[in-house]
């Protein structure tokens, strides 16, 4: 198979599956397509394809620099990456999370672009919550007691309600 097929065989295979699935899809350019997906803990999760000569890339936001705790914080996504299929969590220069993959163009169908965008909204959604308690817990206590004090909807904190310490009144 020429590179030039493999790679519209790639694109048509991203397109395929992003029309079965009814997800959002944008196309900004040329062999590049920026997927939407819907989640329970992130809410929303974007992916990016790049169909590359050799290689589909995929790449996806998944959380800022953690606040605190960093070794910690970096080690458990490393650990996560163990069990992964066709990506893993990196950081940027900056500390920003990412999930990103690379995988050979000749191994792209439909199928497995259903595939990877299912491990993306797993991967982002079964580990988005443990993933803010060890970067963020302090600014996660900081919003609920001025979300408390002030009478706010509590339902998108309530997850995190085991990292509040009622007793110190703080």
């Amino acid at each position: 198979m020429g590179r030039g097929t493999a790679r519209e065989a790639a694109a048509e295979a991203i397109v395929a599956a992003v029309a079965e699935s009814g997800l959002e899809l944008e196309r900004p350019r040329e062999n590049s397509f920026l997927v939407t997906l819907p989640g329970r803990a992130k809410l929303k999760t974007l992916v990016w394809f790049e169909v590359g000569p050799h290689s589909l890339t995929l790449t996806s936001f998944f959380c800022r620099r953690p606040d605190e705790n960093h070794a910690a914080f970096y080690l458990w996504l490393m650990r996560q990456n163990a069990d992964m299929y066709g990506m893993a969590f990196v950081a940027d220069e900056v500390g920003d999370v990412y999930l990103r993959g690379r995988l050979p163009l000749e191994g792209i169908t439909p199928e497995e672009v259903d595939r990877l965008l299912g491990c993306v909204v797993t991967y982002s959604d079964e580990n988005f919550n443990g993933a803010l308690e060890r970067g963020f817990a302090s600014a996660i206590r900081k919003e609920w007691h001025w979300r408390a004090e002030r009478g706010h909807d509590m339902r998108n904190l309530k997850a995190f309600s085991h990292l509040i310490d009622s007793g110190d009144g703080r």
